[in-house]
């Protein structure tokens, strides 16, 4: 009985060895991209790995490229000043910003789907050239929210050179003036 059992086992245990040798891949095309022409078409587990990691980094994103920081501080110095303490909770004030940055960045959000997502979806654009129409108008509005001294001390810390301004407008905040002040 007891050998019965060892050799049961024994048999169980090399089954179990040799699944892995038996179970092989049926040549699925895990990370592979076949390209025609201008366009690129990637297999649907690469797609999804790109999906995974966008929603993965899209708090960050959120973060980053939004005016949500900025909205979420003033609010909460707002609470501060008005001395209620903890009265609106964290998480009403949180809602609120979600709901301001949302509205703030619908026109945004509008051209990047009217002017890259529908045509790529509709194979009118290859991801490339979708990218690119959707990076102009967010690039756009965070070009805008910043100022171009803060770009410039930037990019002389990463040793990139110096920033040329070009302005259609004259302006004191911006441009120095051509000669002294008498």
């Amino acid at each position: 009985m007891i050998r019965m059992r060892h050799w049961l086992a024994c048999a169980v245990a090399l089954l179990a060895l040799a699944m892995p040798v038996l179970a092989q891949a049926q040549g699925v095309p895990i990370l592979d991209s076949v390209s025609q022409g201008a366009n690129t078409r990637y297999s649907v587990s690469l797609e999804l790995v790109a999906l995974m990691t966008l929603l993965t980094v899209l708090p960050s994103l959120l973060l980053m490229m939004t005016p949500f920081v900025r909205i979420i501080i003033v609010m909460s110095l707002l609470r501060q000043a008005l001395g209620t303490g903890q009265t609106p909770p964290n998480q009403v004030l949180v809602g609120l910003a979600l709901f301001l940055t949302f509205f703030i960045m619908s026109p945004i959000l509008g051209e990047v789907y009217n002017n890259a997502l529908v045509p790529y979806l509709n194979n009118g654009l290859s991801f490339n050239d979708a990218l690119a129409a959707a990076e102009a108008p967010i690039r756009t509005f965070m070009l805008n929210q910043t100022r171009r001294e803060e770009i410039g001390a930037f990019l002389q810390i990463a040793g990139r050179g110096e920033l040329v301004i070009r302005r259609r407008f004259r302006s004191r905040r911006w441009c120095r003036p051509s000669s002294p002040p008498s």
